[in-house]
């Protein structure tokens, strides 16, 4: 079995949702990879006798735990005194930790206020974990069978600390067996279609299949054991590939993360050279600024409504499809690219704001071969119409690039 980890946040701040927890759900995930098993998430404000009841709890019944928080300088910042308490282990100086908080402000030029001075204080046997970027070292130590870690709250130093130090002593200290997690990314199509599009797909017993919808696509997630065969598990992955279809705009597998569409397809456009303009409606500039880092976007502009742009190229036309064609065509002869995308929609501005209102977006992509003309029906609110527009439009852009590699 995998040794169990729990995680164990502190801090007012997050107990009240003033801030959101971001520390555990990533140390959730990295660990979790690393091969632990999450048995509890905590949230324990700045109450000393909370924090010692928490750790002694914790100590009976886990073989790690993964702290943040409360390691600043001020009176609720109370982990290295509740550690003490709890544990029976006196706080003691240490000269290097404050060596290291005092260079951290004369690095800036400022002056240590004295209250800074607490946070060189670590239990008696813990070892100092060094913060090059902030004044709060961590520290580590194992207490009955459990081996704790506390690391501070800021998520960069928190990150940093981790990725600098805990990582590399997590699996010196326990014997990982991490299971590997292959997810399926999806744009265009629902969980509940996914689920039914693998339906007949007969899953081994030993294999955990699972869902997670986020605001740009949609993860099929497949977790296999630590030892599971690697062929079996090839031909898992490709059977649910095959049935979800072109939906599947990447594949992360162990050790391989692809990214999002945008890694995607910047990837794509700079392996084929191509360039390209966008001209967005519904966007409103949104899948310009999905690729603001995408040497290959020559130009993006908006345009309220689609036959405002074509006033500009002096083409009348009724027909929006055809009107899109035109607009492309000049736009490629003009800026020498060879991809133009022309987004638009039949819509006012009511429906759009309407979220009971589903309108139709096109999306039209004239290529090297030929013209590509794509629609879809998004529902929602206006914030999510607009996502979903970029999105399928880009989707539209992956769809051609991964046809024509």
């Amino acid at each position: 079995m995998n040794p169990k980890l729990e995680l164990f946040s502190q801090g007012e701040e997050v107990v009240t949702g003033q801030t959101v927890d971001t520390n555990a759900a990533w140390l959730a995930q990295v660990c979790v990879n690393l091969g632990f098993m999450i048995t509890r998430q905590t949230a324990v404000g700045d109450k000393l006798e909370d924090l010692v009841t928490l750790l002694n709890e914790i100590a009976e019944r886990s073989d790690c735990c993964i702290c943040t928080g409360g390691l600043g300088p001020t009176s609720d910042d109370l982990t290295a005194q509740a550690v003490a308490q709890a544990f029976s282990l006196p706080l003691e100086f240490d000269p290097v930790a404050f060596e290291q908080i005092e260079r951290f402000f004369l690095k800036r030029k400022r002056a240590m206020p004295e209250v800074n001075r607490k946070q060189a204080y670590l239990p008696k046997g813990a070892q100092r974990i060094d913060n090059e970027w902030g004044t709060a070292p961590g520290f580590t130590m194992r207490y009955n069978d459990c081996w704790f870690v506390f690391l501070p709250g800021v998520p960069s130093e928190m990150r940093q600390l981790f990725d600098s130090f805990v990582r590399d002593h997590l699996g010196k200290q326990f014997s990982l067996k991490p299971k590997q997690l292959v997810s399926l990314k999806t744009v265009g199509i629902g969980e509940s279609d996914i689920q039914t599009s693998v339906a007949s797909i007969k899953i081994p017993e030993t294999v955990q299949l699972g869902f997670r919808a986020g605001v740009d696509h949609v993860e099929t997630k497949l977790l296999f054991p630590h030892d599971y065969d690697q062929v079996l598990m090839t031909e898992l992955i490709d059977a649910f590939a095959a049935n979800i279809g072109d939906f599947v705009f990447s594949i992360d597998r162990p050790g391989h993360a692809s990214g999002d569409l945008v890694n995607v397809v910047d990837r794509l456009m700079q392996r084929q050279q191509q360039k390209a303009v966008f001209i967005e409606t519904l966007s409103q500039g949104l899948l310009s600024a999905k690729c603001v880092d995408c040497n290959w976007l020559i130009e993006g502009a908006y345009y309220p409504d689609i036959q405002q742009l074509a006033g500009e190229f002096g083409l009348k036309e009724n027909d929006k499809d055809l009107l899109a064609v035109a607009i492309a065509e000049k736009i490629k002869h003009q800026k020498k690219v060879d991809l133009v995308l022309v987004q638009f929609h039949q819509s006012d501005r009511s429906m759009i704001r309407d979220k009971n209102i589903a309108i139709e977006i096109s999306t039209a992509l004239l290529t090297p071969h030929g013209m590509l003309q794509v629609k879809h029906m998004i529902s929602g609110p206006a914030q999510r119409k607009q996502n979903q527009s970029a999105v399928l439009a880009l989707d539209t852009l992956r769809r051609y690039l991964q046809l024509h590699h």
